[in-house]
């Protein structure tokens, strides 16, 4: 399930990620892997595309210029789906580890990836992607030779292990990533990504207060009811708290109804 709110964790929109959802966006359906934190992972990037589509196809006056969501999102499709498709002007995502391996890779002027012992240009391979990949540029080092079916490297000092040569990715999008229309560590980052927690406050209102965690139907079409119900509720509080001008009570329905 995909819960989205505002930056005062009003939610704006839900999905299950169940079987409609799938039929309606086959192109997330993916072989699952052995580990069940990747698979969340995976999970949570490749639904953030269609989620949004179906957010904007069902507010289409609704606009947005930030987003705020955890590293499980930090991949340069998301970036570049962010910016380009749905036109968020800040992307406030902390880097996942796994994609953070940077290797001892030098740039010139131009961006192109080069020597890092005599500065001369890497050899451009093309273009390099894949079924859920991103899309990237491959380079290799200028002194790795095609001989035969494979690459040998012919440098006399060599700056890497492999016989194939040092190989260096470039991604697109990465300037956005690195610099997603804010910059990163700094206070106004974590001022902008503390708003974030409202997220989790919203979820755990729903799992604990409205007791999602303890129904006793594990039904689907129960399941989706009662989250609707909840995060209808949370809606009639807003209203409440502005009819009676005390905006600030709008998720304390306890001190509402007193």
């Amino acid at each position: 399930m995909g819960v989205l709110t505002n930056g005062l964790g009003i939610p704006r929109h839900i999905e299950f990620f169940d079987e409609d959802f799938k039929n309606r966006h086959p192109e997330i359906v993916e072989k699952r892997t052995d580990s069940p934190d990747k698979d969340k992972e995976i999970g949570d990037s490749v639904s953030l595309k269609p989620f949004l589509s179906d957010f904007f196809t069902a507010h289409p006056k609704l606009s947005y210029k930030t987003f705020l969501g955890d590293s499980a999102f930090d991949s340069y499709d998301n970036y570049s789906m962010l910016k380009n498709e749905f036109h968020f002007e800040r992307a406030c995502i902390p880097m996942n580890a796994r994609n953070a391996k940077s290797s001892n890779a030098q740039f010139n002027a131009h961006g192109t990836p080069v020597c890092p012992l005599d500065g001369t240009e890497f050899k451009f391979l093309g273009k390099s992607g894949g079924k859920n990949r991103s899309l990237r540029f491959k380079w290799v080092c200028p002194k790795s030779v095609r001989r035969g079916s494979k690459r040998i490297c012919c440098c006399e000092t060599p700056c890497t292990a492999s016989t194939y040569g040092k190989c260096v990715y470039t991604y697109p999008d990465k300037d956005f990533r690195l610099y997603p229309g804010i910059p990163r560590d700094t206070a106004h980052w974590e001022n902008l990504y503390r708003h974030r927690v409202v997220v989790e406050r919203t979820i755990n209102l729903m799992k604990d207060t409205f007791v999602l965690d303890s129904r006793k139907s594990f039904r689907s079409v129960s399941a989706k009811a009662d989250t609707y119900l909840c995060a209808i509720t949370q809606l009639i509080g807003v209203l409440l708290a502005d009819s009676i001008h005390n905006l600030s009570l709008f998720k304390s329905l306890r001190k509402l109804v007193a």
